[in-house]
């Protein structure tokens, strides 16, 4: 992993999306008193950790080579499209997931005894309040990151 410490960047996507899972295990803990540890590897829910990397990302090109930078752009746009992405497409999915998990079981009869279909992941996506908290938990740690490895300019 010393990829992470010579690379503030990486380094800063990666925390941004560290600290938005482990985020996910403290609200379930917090609001319905269960520990949750599964939420640490899955994807969904609040906030998005996909958001909080792309903007950690992006902060931190944005700290280290400039707003005006191509890098910059380059980051931005590329966390616009997994943004959009998180809230449209994977979002979608997981909607289409639960009705077919809820055909399979109103259809189960016709299954033999054994072959039923396995219900899908449903979690897949992310609402806009998610994927805003994510992005504003990323900057944070982007902010954070890069003031912490002394790279500001």
């Amino acid at each position: 992993m010393n990829f992470l410490t010579y690379n503030p960047l990486i380094y800063s996507a990666f925390m941004g999306m560290l600290v938005a899972q482990v985020a996910k295990v403290i609200l379930i803990l917090a609001l319905e008193k269960r520990l949750a540890l599964d939420r640490l590897t899955e994807t969904g829910g609040m906030p998005s950790s996909h958001s909080a990397a792309v903007a950690a990302l992006s902060t931190a090109c944005g700290i280290q080579y400039g707003v005006e930078s191509p890098y910059f752009a380059i980051a931005i746009v590329f966390g616009a499209i997994v943004i959009y992405d998180a809230t449209g497409v994977r979002r979608a999915a997981g909607r289409h997931a639960e009705i077919l998990n809820s055909l399979i079981v109103e259809l189960s009869h016709l299954f033999e005894e054994g072959n039923s279909p396995k219900a899908l992941k449903t979690l897949l996506g992310h609402t806009y309040p998610q994927v805003f908290m994510g992005t504003l938990l990323g900057v944070v740690v982007g902010f954070l990151c890069m003031g912490s490895l002394n790279l500001t300019p």
